[in-house]
């Protein structure tokens, strides 16, 4: 209740009482949207993570485009716009980026750290389980480091040196074949490569998080067998539940997840949750509740795979789009308003409290959310970056 009260110190005595009483209450002065104090409390006391989050889409409407803007002038990152940020609930952000080669993957790094370095009174750099904490406590922004590719790995020590620069979690393919696997729309899968699975032990070796969101089938249940340490879904959705779509796993994946200790963190892309119009919270939380069901609460996580405003998405890139892909119809794509890919109640930057009120809708305890939200991926990317010394042979 006192979380709750300062929460509405800006309203009248007045007008607070009555939402008081109902137990409910606007949060941040926004009147229209009410949430209860059990939500409140369960978000704000909680680290929480979004496992993968594209920080910011590109608004083609905005010139300069605002991400890169933030990335190369000083001082462009305003109060104002790291406010929805700080406003979200969400405390730590892993990013979305895919680079293309070697090259990109230097670039990626050297403006992001740039760009931490440029605002550390905002944001923080998360390199290992301690760094969870300090955010919470500094009230932080964190940002974990990571790709949706790993094409920029020509060898094996190239895994140091990209964690020397910061990165924590490396995808293995994202939509098609490279040097170590195949993604989900090339057109053969040929599973982890010779190549791939040097790459997988240098991984575990030095501490980066495998993330296998994307890959195809056999490319995912081989990195799973071959893995020693937990495996990531960041972004995922289960098959179950939208049966076909090659891009959602499916039970037997999730199954062999958990036997790594790995997490699934859910995804809020509209097609990626229902195969028909609406999709809306419920739908996600069917998501929730059937990987609670399969491999029980403590492998759930958060993935939304949109940008902290919910609404962005690379879709209206101005001839660039990723309809042109091959095999892009694997996506099952489908929209209620053009462009607009975020499931119906989560196209705002407060959605994690929406989140928390259907998990409570749906009788999840409190331990149980606060798992959910955070507790899982802190856990379980503690244990990822610190991994114990290696036994002599």
């Amino acid at each position: 209740m006192t979380v709750a009260r300062r929460s509405l110190i800006r309203g009248a005595a007045w007008a607070a009482a009555p939402a008081i009483l109902r137990g409910r209450f606007s949060l941040f002065a926004q009147p229209a949207k009410e949430y209860s104090a059990r939500a409140i409390r369960l978000v704000r006391e909680t680290t929480v993570v979004d496992l993968l989050n594209q920080f910011r889409f590109d608004d083609y409407a905005q010139q300069p485009l605002k991400i890169g803007l933030w990335m190369s002038k000083p001082g462009s990152f305003t109060a104002e716009e790291a406010a929805p940020y700080q406003a979200s609930g969400i405390r730590v952000f892993a990013l979305g980026h895919s680079p293309g080669d070697y090259a990109d993957g230097h670039r990626f790094f050297a403006r992001w750290n740039g760009f931490l370095a440029g605002y550390s009174d905002l944001l923080l750099r998360i390199d290992d389980a301690a760094d969870f904490s300090r955010a919470q406590r500094e009230r932080k922004i964190g940002i974990v480091l990571s790709t949706q590719n790993s094409t920029h790995f020509h060898t094996p020590n190239d895994v140091n040196e990209f964690f020397a620069l910061g990165q924590r979690i490396s995808q293995l393919s994202y939509n098609f074949n490279n040097r170590i696997g195949s993604g989900f729309l090339e057109q053969r899968d040929g599973g982890l490569s010779v190549f791939g699975l040097s790459i997988l032990k240098r991984m575990e070796e030095v501490g980066m998080g495998v993330d296998v969101s994307h890959c195809g089938d056999q490319t995912t249940m081989d990195t799973l067998e071959a893995a020693k340490r937990p495996v990531l879904f960041t972004h995922a959705t289960c098959r179950a539940l939208i049966p076909g779509h090659l891009r959602a796993k499916t039970d037997d994946a999730i199954r062999k997840l958990a036997q790594t200790g790995g997490i699934v963190g859910i995804n809020f892309i509209r097609f990626m949750v229902r195969d028909t119009e609406p999709v809306t919270i419920e739908h996600v939380l069917d998501h929730f509740d059937h990987v609670r069901k399969v491999v029980g609460v403590q492998h759930l996580a958060i993935g939304s795979d949109l940008d902290v405003m919910g609404i962005g998405n690379p879709m209206n890139a101005p001839g660039a789009g990723p309809q042109g892909q091959p095999n892009f119809d694997r996506y099952k794509l489908h929209v209620a308003v053009k462009d607009h890919v975020a499931v119906d109640g989560f196209e705002h930057p407060r959605r994690t409290f929406d989140l928390t009120e259907g998990l409570i809708r749906r009788g999840y305890s409190d331990a149980d959310i606060q798992l959910i939200l955070g507790g899982n991926a802190v856990r379980v990317l503690g244990e990822i970056w610190n991994p114990a010394p290696r036994k002599p042979a």
